[in-house]
C-alpha cells in the first residue's frame, strides 16, 4: 500500500423491560412505534440506518431505534437498481442489503419529522446521478450517502459527486471494501487534498481494518488482535481536517473491541472526528444480536470521559450534519 509520510501522536444501559415490550408490541401490531426514547434519555444520533434492511419492516425499524436509544436517525438510501459493472451487474443493488431508495427515505422522514432525517444517493457513473442527488438535497437531505459502488475512488464519476458535495456543503459517506467498493483507498489522500472543503466519512471493512499500521493483507476484512497505531485510516483522520469516521457496522464494532487499550487512545485522539452509526438489520435493538447497541456500549466503556462519549454519540453528528 502506498506510503504517506505523516506522523501521529504516539456499558450501554439496556432498555427497560417495559419499554422493550412496548416497542415490540408496536412492531407485532404493525403500528407506528414511539419515535423517541423515554424522558431524560441522553440524545443519540444514529447516522447510518436503512429502510427495508434485509427485509425488515418499518414498524420493526421504529421499534429497534427506540429500544437502542436513538433519538435521531439518518436513513441512507440506495441508488436505482441497475445492471452494470458499478453495481456488480445488479448483485449489489439496494446496497447489497435490499435497502430502499431516495423517495422512500424522504417520505419516511417526512412522516417522522421529529426523529428521522435522510440522505441522498445514486449510482455515481450514470448521467442522471447529479440531478437525482441534487433533487433530494434540495428536499433536505443532510449528506450524500451511502456511496457503495464498484468504482475507483478518484474516478471522474466520483469526483463529480465530490464537486456536488462541495457546492451543496454536505458530507459524503463512503463504504470502503477492498477491490469491491470505492477502490483505491491508498490513493484517497489525493481526493482529500483536492477537495479540502468536502467533509468525508469513512465506513466499512477496509476503512476500519486500516487503523492498524501492520495491516498488510487487504483481503482480510475483519482482522483480529493487537493494533499498532499509525495505520492509513489513523493517519487520514489525524492529518486531514476533512476526514471523519463512521463507527457503524460489524467492521466498526470489530475495530473498537479487538484491542481495547488501543481503542481508548484512538477515541481520545480522534474524539472530534468519529460519529456513531448502527447499520444493523436486526429487529431487536438490544442484546447480543444488535451490533448497534453493542457499539453504544463499547463507546461508553472505552471513551474515557463523558465529554468524549457525548461527542461520539451525539455532538459530532449534530455539528457535522448541522442538525
Amino acid at each position: 500500500m502506498t506510503s504517506i509520510s505523516h506522523s501521529i501522536p504516539n456499558t450501554a444501559p439496556a432498555p427497560t423491560r417495559r419499554r422493550f415490550l412496548a416497542a415490540s408490541s408496536f412492531a407485532l401490531l404493525g403500528a407506528a412505534a414511539p419515535d423517541q426514547a423515554g424522558p431524560g434519555a441522553d440524545p443519540i444520533i444514529d447516522i447510518h440506518q436503512h429502510l427495508n434492511y434485509s427485509g425488515r419492516s418499518d414498524a420493526a425499524l421504529l421499534a429497534h431505534q427506540v429500544a437502542m436509544g436513538a433519538t435521531t436517525t439518518i436513513l441512507l438510501p440506495s441508488g436505482r437498481p441497475l445492471s452494470r459493472p458499478s453495481t456488480h451487474e445488479g448483485k449489489s443493488n439496494g446496497l447489497d442489503a435490499q435497502a430502499l431508495g431516495n423517495k422512500a427515505c424522504w417520505q419516511f422522514a417526512r412522516s417522522h419529522r421529529a426523529t428521522y432525517r435522510f440522505a441522498a444517493n445514486e449510482v455515481p457513473d450514470i448521467p442522471e446521478a447529479r440531478a437525482e442527488i441534487e433533487q433530494y438535497l434540495r428536499r433536505g437531505a443532510v449528506m450524500i450517502a451511502e456511496q457503495k459502488f464498484g468504482v475507483e475512488c478518484d474516478s471522474p464519476e466520483m469526483q463529480r459527486i465530490y464537486a456536488l458535495a462541495r457546492e451543496r456543503g454536505v458530507p459524503v459517506l463512503m463504504h470502503w471494501q477492498f477491490e469491491t467498493y470505492n477502490k483505491g483507498f491508498e490513493r484517497f489522500h489525493r481526493m482529500l487534498e483536492r477537495y479540502p472543503q468536502v467533509r468525508f466519512l469513512g465506513h466499512a471493512q477496509t476503512w476500519w481494518a486500516n487503523i492498524d499500521r501492520n495491516h498488510a493483507d487487504q483481503t482480510v476484512l475483519y482482522p483480529k488482535g493487537p493494533v499498532t497505531a499509525g495505520g492509513l485510516t489513523d493517519r487520514y483522520l489525524a492529518d486531514y481536517p476533512n476526514m471523519f469516521g463512521d463507527l457503524s457496522a460489524g467492521s466498526g464494532l470489530n475495530a473498537l473491541t479487538r484491542d481495547e487499550d488501543f481503542t481508548r487512545g484512538f477515541l481520545e485522539r480522534h474524539q472530534d472526528k468519529l460519529l456513531f452509526g448502527s447499520d444493523c438489520s436486526d429487529p431487536d435493538g438490544s442484546g447480543a444480536k444488535c451490533q448497534g447497541s453493542q457499539t453504544i456500549a463499547a463507546i461508553r466503556r472505552l471513551a474515557g470521559s463523558r465529554t468524549i462519549e457525548r461527542k461520539l454519540l451525539h455532538g459530532n453528528a449534530q455539528k457535522l450534519l448541522r442538525l
